[in-house]
């Protein structure tokens, strides 16, 4: 990505919507240097934004000064994004890249938070084109900085799509988890039934109870192990256990819990528990273990 900066004249940073405060990589600011910055915040659909300004505010103090809030499934926004990066390239100093005609923009940001997406889209928006660039619900499917994907003609504008870079060290228990519920590692790497569990505090906590219409639970419930216990009879994943007993092996049917974990995660990721924001206690000026 470095190496590829000189042909660059402007960053977009995207990150996800349900976390505007946390989770982006520190690293960035510092190694892509001083080329003018767009940060898009995609997934919006999926966040509670009833608080936007005061995000938008925090992100200032912390010298951000451009942010787009977009759904790129929907193409919601996205009209936003070159007209701003025309602006922003046009008030900077293009050093040796004033000789060229065409704007070059890298777009970078941690795993499976849509920048893939948000090429699509530009090009579905400016170009009526499809796919340039693959997709998917999971980390790592961009592996290597692409080659150039033109995303718009007047202005000449090409993107670099880059592999989802994350810090070399998360600041806290907390934020890791934060960027493991918004898919940005592999579930298996934290746990399912880990990620689940944060998941139903966190919903608990911010007095979010559309899992409990979602899957008909009846009232709000703190232990996890219940929860799911629920969720698998509801979904009817049931698995068969052996269990040794003093008359020799008998068979059991246990709920699944992992698969309801999954569900439950799903669930949460496609916006079927309504809009949520994970950094609400951030904007508050609180982290979750003082709350």
């Amino acid at each position: 990505m470095q190496s590829s900066l000189r042909l660059v004249d402007c960053i977009i940073e995207v990150h996800d919507a349900r976390i505007p405060l946390s989770g982006r990589n520190p690293l960035f600011q510092e190694t892509l240097g001083l080329k003018p910055h767009l940060l898009v915040l995609n997934k919006m659909d999926l966040a509670d934004l009833k608080e936007q300004q005061k995000i938008i505010q925090h992100l200032e103090r912390e010298g951000i000064k451009h942010v787009v809030f977009t759904n790129c499934v929907k193409d919601e926004n996205v009209k936003q994004v070159i007209p701003t990066v025309t602006e922003l390239v046009g008030s900077s100093y293009r050093y040796h890249r004033g000789e060229h005609v065409e704007y070059c923009i890298m777009v970078i940001g941690v795993p499976n938070v849509g920048k893939s997406s948000l090429i699509n889209s530009l090009r579905r928006q400016h170009l009526r084109k499809g796919k340039a660039t693959r997709v998917g619900g999971e980390p790592g499917i961009t592996r290597a900085v692409m080659s150039r994907i033109q995303v718009c003609e007047r202005p000449l504008m090409f993107l670099l799509d880059t592999p989802g870079v994350l810090a070399p060290r998360i600041p806290s228990v907390e934020t890791g988890l934060k960027l493991a519920l918004c898919g940005t590692v592999l579930d298996h790497l934290v746990g399912e039934e880990t990620l689940a569990d944060f998941l139903l505090y966190t919903l608990n906590r911010h007095q979010l109870s559309g899992y409990v219409q979602h899957y008909g639970l009846g009232e709000a419930c703190d232990d996890i192990a219940s929860v799911l216990k629920r969720v698998a009879v509801k979904l009817r994943k049931t698995q068969k256990v052996k269990v040794l007993t003093g008359t020799g092996n008998v068979n059991v049917i246990q709920p699944d819990y992992p698969a309801a974990a999954r569900d439950f995660l799903r669930a949460f990721r496609s916006g079927l528990l309504g809009p949520v924001m994970l950094d609400r206690d951030l904007l508050q000026g609180r982290s979750a273990e003082e709350s």
